[in-house]
C-alpha cells in the first residue's frame, strides 16, 4: 500500500459508505487530502440511482489509523464553485421508494428499485426513467428557491422566472457538478417561490468524518437520519443495536466550517476519511430541512491521534463561532479572576480551561442532547451532572440540525485535555 503526503480524490460513492469497500486513495499521516465534491440534498433526493440520498467523496485510507484511534482532521480550505443553486423544504413521492425515499427509489412501471433517470426539460416531472419515460423522482420541492452567487462567493440572492429560464437551459454549468457526479441537477426543477432575498455566503461542510463499521446510506450516517433504517423494507435495513456502527460524520453543524478541527472516530482499519454535502449558509437547525447545497473545492489536513477513542465527533470551532461564554478568557478577565481567588482566600487558583464542542445525535433533540452530554462525560471522565453543570456556566447546548443532532460546548480544564491526549491540538488552537 502506497501512501502520499497529498492525495486527491477524484471519485465519489454511489451513496453508500461501505466498510467492506477497499478504499482506493492513502494518504500519509499528516499528510493532506484535496477533492473536488458534489452538491449532497437534493440533486441525489432526485437521482434514484444513488443509494444514500448525497453524493461523498470515497473514503481515504490514513496511514497508521487504527480501530480505537482519531483521526483530527483541520479544514483548511473551503471554496464554493457552483454558480447557482437550487433548494427548499421537501415532501415524499408515495409509490415512487421502498420504505425510505433517500435510500430505495423506485420506478412503479418498471418495478424497478434505484433506476438510471434522465432530465428531459424542467419540472419535478423533467427526471424520468431512462428505460420507460415515466417521472421518477421520490421527493417534491414543496417550496423552493433558486440562489446565484457572485463572482467572489460572498453573497447569494435568490432569482425571479426570467434568471431561472437562464439557469434551467444548461443547470450542470451553473451548478458546476465534478465529472465523476451522477446526480441530476435539481436546478432543472426551475423553482422561484421566494425571489430576491440576499444571504451571506458563510460555507461549511454538511458530511465530513469517518467510514461507520457496518454500510450506512451516507446521509443516514447520524443518529436522526439513521433511525429510518430500523426494520426498513430495504437491503440497508438495521436493528437498533445496528446503528451503533454510525460514525456521525453527517452533522450538518454549521460550524464545521475554514479552519476549524473534526476529531472523528476510527472504526475501520484506515479510518475512511470522506466530506461532501457542502452548503453556502445555513442557520442553526437548517429547519428547512434543506439548504444551499454547492459544487466546490476542499482541503483537509489528517493526523492519527493513536489509542483516543471517541464515541463520536468533536469540534473545535472558531473562536467567532463560540457561544459567548465558551470563549477563551482574555488576560484581563483571568486577572480579575485570580483577584477575586485570593480575596475569598483560594490563594489566587483559577482553572485553566479551553472550548471544547461535542457532537451528540439521537431520534430526538432531547435524545440527541443525552447522546452530547453521555459522549462528553465518557471521553472526559466527568458525571453526566457535572458536564451539564459545566455547559450551563462556560457554554450551551446549540442545535446543528433538527431534529436531532446538537453539540455540547464548555470549557474543559487543562488537565483533562492532557490525560486524553488533545491538549497541544486545543491550545495551539485557540493560542
Amino acid at each position: 500500500m502506497k501512501f502520499s503526503s497529498e492525495v486527491f480524490v477524484d471519485q465519489l460513492t454511489n451513496g453508500v459508505l461501505d466498510p467492506n469497500e477497499p478504499m482506493r486513495f492513502h494518504v500519509k499521516d499528516g499528510g493532506t487530502i484535496v477533492a473536488n465534491t458534489a452538491p449532497g440534498c437534493w440533486g441525489p433526493m432526485i437521482t434514484p440511482e444513488l443509494k444514500g440520498g448525497h453524493e461523498v467523496t470515497q473514503p481515504v485510507y490514513v496511514e497508521g489509523a487504527e480501530v480505537g484511534d482519531t483521526i483530527a482532521i483541520k479544514i483548511k480550505s473551503i471554496e464554493v464553485t457552483s454558480i447557482a443553486t437550487s433548494s427548499g423544504t421537501d415532501a415524499p413521492v408515495e409509490g415512487r421508494f421502498h420504505g425510505d425515499p433517500f435510500v430505495a427509489g423506485y420506478c412503479e412501471t418498471c418495478k424497478v428499485e434505484n433506476p438510471k433517470t434522465v432530465v428531459e426539460g424542467t419540472g419535478e416531472d423533467s427526471v424520468r426513467c431512462a428505460t420507460c419515460g415515466n417521472p421518477v423522482t421520490p421527493f417534491h420541492l414543496t417550496h423552493g428557491y433558486t440562489m446565484v452567487f457572485n463572482d467572489n462567493k460572498t453573497v447569494g440572492i435568490t432569482v425571479d422566472k426570467q434568471a431561472v429560464d437562464i439557469i434551467t437551459e444548461d443547470p450542470k454549468k451553473y451548478m458546476n457538478t465534478p465529472k465523476c457526479s451522477i446526480q441530476n441537477p435539481i436546478v432543472s426543477f426551475a423553482k422561484h417561490d421566494i425571489p430576491y432575498v440576499p444571504a451571506r455566503v458563510i460555507p461549511f461542510l454538511g458530511q465530513l468524518g469517518t467510514t461507520p463499521s457496518k454500510a450506512f446510506p451516507d446521509s443516514h450516517n447520524a443518529g436522526d437520519f439513521a433511525q429510518f433504517l430500523i426494520d426498513a423494507p430495504h437491503s440497508f435495513s438495521m436493528s437498533v443495536d445496528d446503528i451503533e456502527h454510525r460514525t456521525d460524520g453527517h452533522m450538518d453543524i454549521n460550524r464545521v466550517r475554514e479552519g476549524t478541527v473534526v476529531f472523528a472516530p476510527v472504526k475501520v482499519e484506515g479510518g475512511g476519511v470522506y466530506m461532501g454535502d457542502m452548503h453556502a449558509m445555513q442557520g442553526n437547525g437548517e429547519i428547512a430541512g434543506h439548504t444551499t447545497d454547492v459544487s466546490g473545492n476542499v482541503k483537509l489536513e489528517v493526523s492519527v491521534i493513536k489509542g483516543l477513542k471517541l464515541e463520536g465527533p468533536v469540534i473545535l470551532p472558531l473562536v467567532e463561532d463560540l457561544p459567548l461564554v465558551a470563549k477563551p478568557f482574555s488576560e484581563k478577565e483571568l486577572e480579575a479572576a485570580r483577584l477575586l481567588s485570593e480575596e475569598w482566600g483560594m490563594e489566587g487558583n483559577v482553572e485553566e480551561s479551553y472550548p471544547v464542542s461535542f457532537v451528540g445525535t439521537g431520534a430526538n433533540l432531547n435524545e440527541a442532547t443525552d447522546n452530547g452530554l453521555s459522549r462528553a462525560a465518557n471521553l472526559l471522565g466527568l458525571s453526566v451532572e457535572e458536564v451539564k453543570n459545566r455547559a450551563t456556566i462556560t457554554g450551551s447546548i446549540d442545535v446543528g440540525r433538527n431534529p436531532g443532532v446538537i453539540t455540547v460546548t464548555f470549557l474543559v480544564p487543562k488537565s483533562i485535555l492532557e490525560k486524553i491526549k488533545i491538549d497541544q491540538y486545543v491550545q495551539s488552537f485557540y493560542k
